[in-house]
Order: structure tokens, then sequence, then C-alpha cells
């Protein structure tokens, strides 16, 4: 299959798979930056990466050959906030790939990010990741190499950090929102076409949660319920709303937030780009009563998930939606913060400047694997686009950052499209936008309107950490750099 960002399948190789092996133990660390340990493993789990089916057009239709972790469509793994994580990763799959551990600050050499932080692990082959989990919430992984085909067909999980603090709910439901681009057959249609990939993506018409066309529920009467809503689409922005019960939103990419009533927010609904995650708690109406959930983005609205109430001896109450714990984030100094603006742009042959790394970069002379270069340059980062086609070599970082000082980061967005840029390996304060639909609030992707300018601040880790859209078709056509924080 060929597609506008240049989806390849590769066969196996045994030099590859060899090299793969050989990343298991020790991780290819040629960038400058220093990186700390993970401390003592408390967990050890192992994760392949695979084809299984999934009836994803109805149980009467064709199956659909999907890529998923262990088999499992967005395989859920459950841990323990302060868990230290080994996980050894098989690729077991026709080309390669990695796994970039979404939201979560980890060492960069753990990434997932193909050149820049570990070598692309080939079919076959093993690379064991060490994650440290220092913060609560929800949170996801998924590859970092051929994304738009790779996620694309299904390969992503959804990694939870429960923390002993949490208030108690009632019941909890994690609901995985994802399309699909099928023909009929079951099979997959093209997963970009260059007319989506240089405007606002390529859409899948085939609708889920969960693998579904939609989930159906049930929790007590009169009980709390919390809800995990997770964006992993390649594309879709959704307006997120609640009918049928009071609703909080009360963390944003797994962070708590003081709890914000649904009904507070712009139009009553969350915005989320591709790779954004919300929680919300609600109290369930009386027995028999129904909770509806659903994107209201589009004039036909995907109610995707619904939630009966149960019998039980719950009594009305008044609904105060219960605050999460915090987790414990590096804080940026705004007052000493050095700022740094970047626009989001459209690429043309005058707006695209090449900027390589200097000869004796540890770096300058790495190729990125052609698996991972999109085939034509779309988009730009303050004039500098990731290499796509026949260029392979790293650019120069968009910026070289000291670790442990604060930054505070402009983002404009100068395009016709919203962007959700996320950052690797950090939690940020948004503390403005020029639309001020947004409250003040911790993230790790942050959804950039047409048109408007957000700012984030975090204080910088150490590590070679990219920076992108999380439109896939966007990142793998231009719209992705990196910060170099030494």
């Amino acid at each position: 299959m060929h597609t506008g960002a240049r989806l390849s399948r590769r066969a196996f190789l045994g030099a590859g798979a060899a090299l793969g092996v050989a990343a298991a133990f020790a991780p290819s660390r040629v960038s400058e930056a220093r990186v700390p340990s993970v401390g003592p493993i408390t967990r050890s789990i192992a994760l392949s990466a695979g084809e299984t089916e999934l009836r994803l057009l109805g149980p009467d239709k064709p199956p659909t050959r999907i890529l998923a972790y262990d088999g499992e469509p967005f395989r859920t793994i459950r841990a323990k906030k302060g868990d230290r994580l080994e996980i050894a990763f098989d690729n077991r799959m026709h080309e390669g790939s990695t796994v970039h551990w979404h939201g979560i600050r980890l060492p960069n050499e753990y990434d997932g990010v193909p050149t820049l932080t570990q070598p692309l692990v080939q079919p076959g082959g093993r690379f064991v990741y060490r994650v440290p989990l220092d913060d609560p919430g929800t949170f996801f992984f998924h590859p970092h190499c051929d994304e738009t085909g790779q996620a694309g067909r299904g390969l992503a999980g959804v990694l939870i950090v429960e923390d002993e603090r949490d208030p108690k709910f009632d019941a909890e439901f994690v609901l995985v929102l994802k399309d699909w681009r099928l023909a009929e057959d079951g099979g997959f249609l093209a997963l970009s076409e260059p007319d989506g990939a240089s405007k606002a993506g390529t859409f899948g018409a085939t609708r889920t949660v969960n693998g579904k066309p939609a989930e159906r529920l049930e929790a007590p009467a009169n009980g709390d319920v919390r809800l995990r809503i997770l964006n992993i689409d390649s594309t879709r922005v959704m307006d997120i709303g609640v009918e049928g019960a009071p609703a909080a939103l009360i963390a944003v990419d797994g962070h708590a937030l003081d709890p914000i009533p649904m009904d507070d927010l712009p139009d009553g609904i969350w915005r989320m780009g591709p790779a954004q995650r919300i929680d919300v708690a609600l109290r369930m109406p009386g027995e028999g009563g129904t909770v509806r959930i659903g994107d209201y983005r589009a004039a036909e609205i995907y109610e995707f998930a619904t939630i009966t109430a149960q019998p039980s001896r719950r009594a009305a109450r008044r609904f105060h939606p219960p605050g999460l714990p915090a987790a414990r984030l590096p804080r940026p100094d705004l007052k000493r913060a050095e700022q740094l603006t970047f626009t989001l742009q459209q690429a043309t042959d005058a707006a695209v400047k090449e900027a390589g790394l200097p000869p004796d970069d540890p770096l300058a002379k790495a190729l990125i694997d052609s698996l991972c270069v999109g085939a034509t340059a779309y988009w730009a980062i303050d004039q500098q686009a990731w290499p796509t086609g026949a260029q392979r070599k790293l650019p120069a970082p968009l910026a070289r950052l000291k670790a442990g000082a604060s930054y505070r980061v402009v983002i404009k967005n100068g395009t016709r499209f919203p962007h959700p840029i996320h950052l690797h390996g950090h939690a940020f304060q948004v503390i403005d936008s020029s639309s001020k639909r947004l409250p003040r609030h911790w993230a790790d992707t942050v959804l950039v309107q047409s048109g408007e300018t957000v700012e984030i601040a975090f204080v910088a880790a150490p590590g070679d950490w990219v920076f992108h859209c999380h439109i896939l078709e966007h990142m793998e056509t231009g719209m992705m750099g990196w910060f170099r924080v030494v």
C-alpha cells in the first residue's frame, strides 16, 4: 500500500532483526544530552506488536486485519504510581517500529523516536524500555514510525497509572475513540491521501469506541462514575459532551485540575484533538435514567456511549465532583522563564529553510529510516520541515535549551487548520490562549486552532525531545521538530 504519507511494508531482514535484538539490552545513545536513570524495576511486562482480526464493519460483515499489541485491540496496562516498568517489546510485524510512551516523563533513551533516541526495532527484533511512572493519570502508547500506517491500522494501547489517593467511584469506564478507513470487504482504504495530508487530514468513515460502533454501559443509580476518554484517532478533532447527568472535567491528558462543570465550558463541550485525553466525573440519574456521551462537532452527533442507571440503594444527592490528586510536576518559574516563539505553517519552497546539524554533532551523519520519512513536505514549524522524500538527514534542533531552566513557548497557528501540538517527555502548563477557550491546566498536547496563539510553559528535562502536530499526516509531512536539552 502506498499513500501520501509514504506507507511501506518491509519484508523480514535477518540483519535488521539482529540489530533489533542487539538493541534490546543496550539502547544506542549518540546524543550529547545526558539522561537520568529509572531506578529499581518493580514490574516486568512482555509486549508484542502484530496482526489480529476485528469485525469493525459489524458481526455479520467481513473481518479486518488490524495491528494490535499482544493481539488485543487497545491493549490496556494498569499500573501504580511509583512503579518502574521494564517492558520487553517484540516486533512481530513485517516492518520496523518503536513504542512511544505518550505523556510519560521518562529518560530520553526510552522515548521511542527512531534515530533520535533509539534504533528502529526491525521485524523480529526486540527493545527493552524502562518506564518510570511518577505521574498518575490516563496515558497511552503507540509507534513513532509510519504512524499513519501502524496507528491507522490500530496499533495503540492504553496506560492507566493509578494513585492510592484517587477518590472512589462506583464505576469507571475507559472509552477509546478511533475512526477507520475501510472498504466494504473489510480491507483498508489508503490511510493517507495528498488532498487530506495537505489540509485537515484524511478522515475515516467507520467510527468506533473500543473497537465497537458504541458502548452500552450500566452503573448504579445515583452513583458516581469516572470516564477516561482517549482520542487516539489519526485526524479527527472532537467536541466531547455529556447529556442526562451533571458532569465535570477533572483531568486533561492525565493531569488533575480543579473540577470544571461541563456546562461551564464554552458550548458545554471539551474540544479534543488527536492524542488528547480527558477524565470526566458524573453523577448517575435515578433508576432507569440514561446518560449519553457524544461527539458534538459535526451536525450529526456521534453518540459513542450510553450509561443506564441500575437499581441501587444510593439516594439522590447534590453532585460535588471529586478532585483528583495532583502529580508532583516541575513548576516553571514564569517570571524568569525564557520565551520562545514558533509558528505553524504550510510548507512551500520559499517558506522552508534547510538547517542541518554541525558536522561535529554526534547525530550529523545519522540517517532516518526511509520507513519513517514522509513522501512530501506540506507543513513546517518556523520555516523548518521534518525531512521528507529523499531527504533523510536529521535537521538541526528548533532550539537548544538548558536542563532545569524554565521556558515559555508561544505557539502561533498561521494555517487554516487546527493542530494538536505534542511535546515529548514533558508535562507543560497551558497558561494562555488568544481564543480564551482554555483554562489554565497541565497537559502534554494542546490543540491550537486556526489563527490562534497558545502559550505553554515547562521546565526543560535533559534529552532530545520532538515537538510536533499529532494529526499524523501533518507530522509525517513536515510539522515536526525537536528540542535539544543539555
